[in-house]
């Protein structure tokens, strides 16, 4: 907690932003940190609430009333210390987490709730600033090996946590940098990949070695899939040279869109909008798909809906509109049915701020040819639902100019070819079966290999993915020592 009458005193806080005219002509960052004297004031508004709900809403476990009152008393380094004994990596976390803790928080239940984000944004960003965030190499050499395919935040957070106990650990990374959906799918608007990329100096100084552009297991990958492998290595190779393996590659198929004129040019999956602007910005390679002055259509309401609205309005288009399937949730949640639970509530990003017109309960109903196989128009229509269920409204048709439409209704399953390679059974929605509970948990079917993140669970949050690492790691070290000090 912080102050015992803080919560009474003080107001939420949030972070402000860069102004959207002025924002929208770069791809950095705009969103500045909280101050010295304003984190403290919002730790401060941490209640003695008796049984913090924050720490379950989060995946994680983040000890999140003892890192609040110790920036409240002004202690950073210890706040720091608190934090990352939980949450490998709160610098991507305290930028790009919906914050499912806040959520939870108790005083969120008639008031704002604490603003926790915020406030793990300001210790870690103190934390990189003092120099306070250092590499921890081991003590001693394990001469266990284990190699993790996948350098997203499941495969980093495993790594990093088996590096520190000292272990030899490889990633293996198919794209020309590191990091997963966090350098190549998250635009730099967001999370700026130097943030990346010095996580990676980190342990890479404790011990982690990186092999990029290197492809496991079945080099035909499905369209769409970004793929910057020089050079593949069977799965049988990799059992025989490591003692165990890690799975963490992911869930990257997209959900398509078999409507009339699919095939046609200018409709595209949403990571293949996103992934050659990270590489423009990053590289300087430019993106072949330019919608300047152009029509934009957005298919899916979620996160990566969202990016594609910010990146299209970067881009400078014409017009942006965003489709959602489902119908319009309400503005504020009912509270006493929801809380501590992840609340159905509308939610507006700083994307759709910056220009876009969203419309609900719409159904794609096909698209337009100009004539010469472009995209010219989309055709929907209006949905109702009822008891879950979805009819479609008679009369309701409607065409909308379009020049270019994203899909971003969400991913599906991990890329088959790396499970099939391995052997690895699949549960129903084709994501590698395996348990998080008891013994033998994160463990697949075949001898020392094992899953985490997205590749196991489906589409996710980036923390579920660093928990699910962090987890997966544990259970290595117990399997490689028969015992192990890794928290759990």
């Amino acid at each position: 907690m912080g102050k015992p009458t803080g919560f009474m005193e003080f107001e939420r806080l949030s972070e402000s932003y860069d102004p959207v005219e002025q924002r929208l002509k770069h791809y950095k960052e705009f969103v500045h940190t909280l101050n010295d004297e304003d984190a403290k004031t919002q730790g401060a508004r941490c209640m003695d609430c008796g049984i913090p709900f924050c720490n379950n809403g989060c995946p994680v476990n983040n000890i999140i009333p003892d890192w609040n009152d110790l920036v409240y008393r002004g202690n950073w380094k210890q706040a720091l210390e608190v934090l990352h004994s939980t949450n490998n990596f709160p610098d991507f976390t305290g930028r790009i987490c919906p914050a499912p803790c806040e959520a939870a928080c108790t005083l969120g239940i008639n008031a704002a709730p604490v603003g926790i984000k915020s406030i793990e944004h300001a210790i870690i960003d103190k934390g990189w600033e003092m120099g306070w965030v250092v590499p921890q190499p081991p003590k001693s050499k394990t001469g266990k090996k284990v190699a993790i395919v996948g350098s997203g935040p499941a495969g980093l957070a495993a790594a990093q946590q088996l590096a520190r106990v000292g272990h030899d650990v490889t990633v293996f990374e198919k794209s020309d940098r590191l990091g997963g959906l966090l350098a190549y799918g998250i635009p730099d608007f967001k999370m700026e990949k130097t943030l990346v990329d010095r996580r990676v100096a980190q342990m890479e100084a404790e011990g982690v070695s990186f092999k990029t552009k290197v492809l496991i297991g079945d080099k035909n990958l499905p369209a769409g899939i970004n793929n910057d492998a020089t050079t593949v290595v069977s799965a049988d190779q990799l059992k025989a040279d490591f003692d165990a393996v890690i799975l963490a590659a992911g869930s990257e198929v997209p959900r398509d869109l078999p409507v009339p004129g699919r095939e046609l040019k200018g409709i595209y999956a949403a990571l293949e909008f996103l992934i050659p602007q990270n590489k423009e910005v990053q590289q300087g390679k430019a993106n072949p798909i330019n919608v300047k002055g152009k029509h934009v259509i957005v298919i899916g309401g979620g996160d990566t809906g969202s990016d594609c609205v910010g990146t299209s309005n970067r881009h400078g288009a014409a017009s942006v509109t965003q489709f959602e399937l489902m119908p319009m949730p309400p503005e504020e949640e009912n509270k006493e049915l929801t809380w501590p639970y992840w609340p159905y509530k509308l939610r507006t990003s700083s994307s759709h701020d910056e220009g876009c017109t969203r419309d609900f309960a719409v159904a794609t109903k096909g698209f337009v040819d100009d004539g010469k196989g472009n995209v010219k128009a989309l055709k929907a229509i209006r949905l109702d639902w009822k008891d879950g269920k979805m009819s479609e409204v008679a009369g309701s048709e409607f065409e909308l100019p379009c020049d270019n439409a994203f899909l971003a209704m969400g991913f599906t399953n991990p890329v088959g070819g790396l499970l099939d390679a391995f052997g690895v059974e699949k549960d129903a929605r084709q994501n590698a079966k395996a348990t998080t509970d008891e013994a033998g948990c994160y463990k697949t079917n075949v001898a020392k290999v094992y899953a985490a993140g997205d590749v196991r669970r489906g589409q996710s949050l980036v923390v579920w993915a660093i928990r699910e690492g962090r987890q997966a790691a544990r259970e290595v070290d117990l399997f490689l020592m028969g015992a192990t000090t890794l928290p759990r």
